[in-house]
């Protein structure tokens, strides 16, 4: 698939229930988006929404993120951080 470990296992399980998902990227990585996305929507019963804006970290949230109604948004390429 590629040469990073997206944790897609991990993710197929915390999409469980979801519709709206959105994907976001840092640039780098956005080769990836299409391959991702697929895979997603092939495991999960979630429509996904690539997020095409640039994005500069996880601070940095597209505004068609609260357009799109999303139930979750995943970003990729970044440290994580803890939401809540």
């Amino acid at each position: 698939m590629t040469p990073y470990d997206f944790e897609l296992g991990r993710l197929e399980r915390d999409l469980v229930g979801l519709k709206r998902v959105g994907l976001e990227f840092p640039q780098g990585l956005k080769p990836y988006a299409l391959e991702i996305a697929s895979h997603l929507r092939s495991k999960t019963d979630a429509d996904i929404f690539i997020l095409a804006d640039p994005s500069y970290g996880g601070c940095d949230i597209s505004e068609a993120a609260g357009e799109l109604e999303l139930d979750a948004l995943v970003h990729f390429g970044h440290t994580p951080f803890d939401s809540g």
